[in-house]
């Protein structure tokens, strides 16, 4: 294996290759081989771009199928098949069956880029600055959601640059348990001298994949859909990672039974991992002038077509969605037992998530990083989160097999083992 080359020429901001130090040459399903024809289980799936794993073969063949008859690759924001049937895809399969009426913007292709639009058009409709994110919520790193972005490692490389436009509160369980924290953002609206200007928009995760799968309370989540109603305050969900069906619903916060004003898409979006982004907007907030807000890679119409062909595959009965589901519940009892296991040793730990987008509290990221470090020579590729890294995540691609879910389920308590062995012999 060759990586001198890619060590030479790469910028130090590379993170994922540090972790798994391999060349990979090719992927299917649930596995990826590196170049000495060595297989991993993928626990990370792109970060959540690969929810129907990799080189699915139902969106595959669409593509090709697409290619071979010349197709529109690139359209800018101009009318074709692709984009046609995508949107009466959607229309159908998604948006109609869950009684949501909403218009779709293409901003460009990736998740930040949903956001920089989603916020810059609440601002437009209610003329206010100020948006209102939560602690540990991660938004994208270009200038205007980072201003939404909590993690202070994304925050102080600007360059000296402030990011502006912002304001935090409390995510839910961030002052513990018997704390509803919508009770400190409801006083500070209604105090003229709290400081907090009124916003534009609230901007939420239900379930906070960067920030350490901290996962909001159902109720939580409608108390803060009524606070915004009540306060002429825009909801803009995001939906990048938890979206996609990856909580379980095709939409995370349809747990919640609410309805966001806005909605943002993108990594799993396209199903076969090539960019693809989306806002998803109720009509009357659809007040952009022609050629407003643009980006060169608004009409990228393979991922319309591999978009389409995931709806089509998996989403027009409530199968997949129970398959999910299912899943996610061995993923929590086995993290369950993991973290009990880990306690047990002296080693603090506990178990959350939703869905198949779930994660190990290991409290330190020296022992995350142990985990996932074991996890990896063993040939599982998975990978932490939060603040310090701490949290070991699971995000399998959704479509894994219940052999490889096992599997990989088994590497990681293997894993985990043998960092619970190597301090009891320390301690020893």
């Amino acid at each position: 294996m060759q990586t001198k080359t890619l060590e030479r020429m790469e910028s130090n901001v590379r993170t994922y290759s540090r972790s798994f130090p391999v060349v990979f040459t090719k992927a299917q399903g649930a596995r990826l081989t590196d170049e000495n024809g060595r297989e991993y289980i993928d626990f990370l799936a792109g970060a959540g771009t690969l929810n129907y794993g990799h080189n699915n073969p139902h969106l595959k063949q669409a593509l090709v199928d697409y290619i071979a008859t010349d197709g529109v690759v690139h359209g800018l924001d101009m009318w074709t098949t692709a984009k046609r049937d995508y949107f009466e895809t959607l229309e159908e399969l998604i948006l109609k069956p869950r009684n949501l009426d909403y218009k779709i913007q293409l901003p460009g292709p990736t998740g930040t880029n949903a956001v920089e639009a989603a916020i810059r058009l609440a601002r437009k409709v209610k003329q206010r600055h100020n948006i209102v994110a939560f602690t540990n919520g991660f938004h994208g790193v270009t200038m205007g959601a980072l201003a939404t972005t909590g993690n202070r490692k994304f925050r102080e490389n600007t360059g000296g640059v402030p990011t502006v436009g912002g304001s935090f509160v409390p995510f839910d369980g961030y002052m513990g348990e018997s704390t509803d924290t919508l009770d400190y953002f409801e006083k500070l609206l209604g105090d003229k001298s709290g400081g907090l200007d009124v916003p534009a928009a609230v901007i939420v995760e239900t379930v906070q994949g960067e920030g350490g799968i901290n996962v909001s309370g159902l109720e939580w989540l409608k108390r803060l859909e009524s606070i915004c109603h009540a306060n002429d305050i825009l909801l803009i969900i995001d939906d990048i990672q938890a979206g996609c069906g990856r909580t379980g619903k095709f939409f995370s916060f349809e747990h919640a039974g609410v309805v966001p004003d806005m909605v943002t898409n993108s990594k799993s979006l396209s199903g076969l991992g090539l960019p693809f982004s989306h806002v998803l907007m109720r009509p009357e907030l659809d007040q952009w002038k022609p050629g407003q807000y643009n980006g060169t890679f608004r009409g990228f119409s393979y991922a319309m077509v591999t978009a389409t062909a995931a709806l089509k595959h998996y989403w027009s009965d409530d199968a997949f969605e129970l398959e999910v589901q299912r899943k996610g519940k061995i993923v929590e009892e086995r993290f369950q037992k993991l973290a009990a296991m880990l306690s047990k040793a002296g080693m603090p730990a506990s178990e959350r998530g939703r869905g198949l987008m779930r994660g190990i509290d290991v409290e330190t990221g020296d022992v995350a990083d142990k985990i996932t470090g074991k996890a990896f020579e063993n040939g599982l590729i998975i990978e932490t989160s939060g603040q310090d890294g701490e949290v070991v995540k699971c995000l399998c691609p959704l479509t894994i097999s219940d052999d490889e879910l096992q599997k990989g389920l088994d590497i990681l308590e293997a894993a985990v083992k043998d960092v619970v062995g190597a301090k009891d012999t320390v301690g020893a």
